[in-house]
């Protein structure tokens, strides 16, 4: 009974902007998973999201999957002396108690393959991703336009944004 007076609450909160979605599994707290929509023809598609460990022993998110696409692997990018390098991370990311790890754009992020269908905007799609120890959650990837971010992650309108590139 509560949570529904509490979620009450946050949507009375958050009405206007796009609900951020958030997901549990054990001592995990998987916060607004999204996706950027992509270009007709793309095999290719990127998902991010914020994990937070409330738990007192670490865990890896170690992989995912999604309907959408055929492979959905965990990537790291990263700039080394002004060349941007993108490689798998088949270990994973590991969380550590009490820390929030954000798989965000120039970071680590999924990397969402053999796309099956476009990723479209405004047509959320279903992903699962697999923890070390706390096991698989089924999450909802939201999607933004080509190049955008998700209203929560920012108060300003997108226009109002400067892109650093």
């Amino acid at each position: 009974m509560k949570t529904s007076i509490l979620f009450a609450c946050i949507l009375s909160l958050t009405a206007g902007a796009a609900v951020a979605q958030e997901f549990k599994a054990g001592s995990l707290e998987i916060d607004q998973p999204w996706s950027r929509a992509t270009p007709k023809g793309a095999k290719v598609g990127a998902g991010y999201l914020t994990i937070k460990n409330t738990g007192t022993t670490p865990d890896r998110l170690v992989s995912g999957t999604s309907p959408v696409a055929g492979k959905f692997e965990i990537h790291e990018m990263s700039m080394d002396k002004g060349v941007m390098k993108m490689r798998p991370v088949p270990e994973g990311v590991e969380i550590k108690p009490g820390e929030t790890v954000e798989l965000k754009p120039n970071s680590f992020h999924f990397m969402i393959m053999d796309l099956k269908q476009p990723i479209v905007r405004g047509k959320p799609f279903k992903g699962s991703l697999t923890f070390e120890k706390a096991g698989a959650v089924d999450v909802d990837f939201a999607v933004e336009a080509i190049g955008g971010t998700p209203a929560a992650a920012s108060a300003a309108p997108a226009h109002e944004q400067e892109h650093h590139h």
